[in-house]
């Protein structure tokens, strides 16, 4: 087999093994829409959404009932002339800010980012201070005689 014929084996099981992903989980030909831009900008969008159902999946990705009800969504609102920030804001509006796979930035979102680094502080903080008091006390007095024999007599016990 010559180099040319090899090359061009190699590269058609590449292509075979890269098919399955590029198939997304559009179920029903007829839920695409029939302009490529459109229907491009609706995936794009898609690509973004959470699947309510599987929640680690886009609805795009999903092959879950209310994935494909939400893509036939987006696909209307695409059609409707709408653009990707309209779209959006109309699903975060119906669905809450949940359906979006990464989350707008907003003072929850820092605060929940931050949540570990501030408990690791604090822990810290509280650890340097239990040591630095425990280690600025004085020493405690020493034992009396009384105290002594009694505890001589609890340790022979």
């Amino acid at each position: 087999m010559t180099l040319h014929r090899r090359l061009i084996a190699c590269m058609a099981v590449l292509a075979l093994m890269a098919t399955p992903a590029l198939v997304l989980a559009v179920d029903d030909p007829s839920e695409m829409l029939s302009d490529p831009q459109q229907e491009a900008r609706a995936q794009a969008i898609g690509a973004q959404l959470r699947c309510l159902v599987c929640q680690n999946e886009s609805i795009e990705d999903s092959s879950a009932s209310l994935a494909r009800d939400l893509r036939r969504v987006v696909r209307e609102h695409v059609a409707k002339g709408e653009d990707n920030k309209q779209v959006m804001a109309w699903m975060v509006s119906r669905y809450g800010n949940f359906i979006r796979l990464k989350p707008a930035f907003s003072a929850g979102t820092l605060l929940l980012w931050a949540m570990p680094v501030l408990a690791l502080l604090m822990g810290l903080g509280t650890a340097f201070l239990f040591y630095r008091r425990r280690a600025s006390a004085p020493p405690p007095p020493p034992l009396t005689e009384d105290e002594k024999a009694r505890l001589a007599r609890l340790t022979k016990d």
